[in-house]
């Protein structure tokens, strides 16, 4: 399928890896409703295609995305955006994709660019890279999970810091503020992303599903709860052949051969 704010790839080096890259060079990739729309369909797409295991998204050298498209929401009143429930559908289709998501990170990510790097899975950075909420400085609020996923993931000192005065933070702030997974130089982002992707494409989809599944219960639930889900689900993978499968590979001495199921 072809998009307007998009190209989809899939690269020969990275077996069971699909490649979205932002689109929209004149807009610094700006997010609009098209973008995201497009973005939606094409995470879909990956997540209906048995090949595809994991999944990178990336932007361009100079930015990953510059923030929402300020243009389409200038003139809108208060009634406008809460009808159309602003940014909602479209972060929804994003958060709900359950194949692991990689954000390969350079240049700028800013409001809806750093929102949209945190929706997925994790971040890989160039040392390029720059974040931040600069919502205050245009007299509004992060829309797309901003002031919370910011919080949950470099505490609240830190994103009160960011958010309140618009700030940005380099890849090596946010390396050691655990916003950022890895830093790698600009030139080998992409290429280093996608073996990270093929790596996880590699594993069995099963696992990996569940993995992300438990990864992401921490935030929402209590220690107690999430230690019992993560037992049950352990539990529950033993009813696979790719159990079967991993764990005879690893007592004969061999690469397992996962087929997800």
């Amino acid at each position: 399928m072809a998009f307007e704010t998009l190209i989809v790839e899939r690269p020969e080096t990275a077996p069971g890896v699909a490649l979205i890259r932002l689109n929209r060079p004149e807009a610094l990739n700006a997010l609009n409703s098209v973008l995201l729309t497009e973005l939606g369909q094409a995470l879909a797409d990956a997540q209906n295609d048995d090949g595809v295991g994991c999944i990178v998204l990336t932007g361009s050298p100079r930015a990953f995305a510059a923030g929402a498209d300020i243009k389409e929401m200038s003139e809108k009143s208060y009634a406008e955006m809460f009808k159309a429930d602003f940014f909602t559908a479209q972060a929804r289709a994003i958060e709900t994709i359950r194949k692991p998501i990689i954000a390969a990170v350079a240049g700028y990510a800013l409001g809806g660019g750093c929102e949209l790097a945190m929706i997925c899975d994790f971040i890989l950075a160039a040392d390029t890279a720059k974040f931040g909420q600069p919502e205050i400085n245009l007299g509004v609020a992060p829309g797309i999970g901003g002031t919370q996923r910011l919080t949950r993931f470099v505490g609240k000192s830190k994103a009160m810091d960011m958010i309140l005065t618009g700030r940005m933070m380099d890849a090596a702030e946010a390396e050691r503020s655990g916003l950022v997974s890895r830093v790698f130089p600009a030139d080998q982002l992409v290429d280093e992303a996608l073996k990270v992707a093929a790596k996880i494409a590699s594993q069995s989809p099963l696992a990996v599903a569940m993995n992300k599944e438990l990864v992401n219960a921490a935030y929402e639930t209590t220690l107690t709860t999430g230690v019992a889900l993560e037992r049950r689900l352990f539990h529950s993978l033993f009813a696979f052949d790719d159990q079967k499968e991993g764990m005879a590979a690893f007592v004969e001495k061999r690469k397992p051969a996962f087929k997800g199921s």
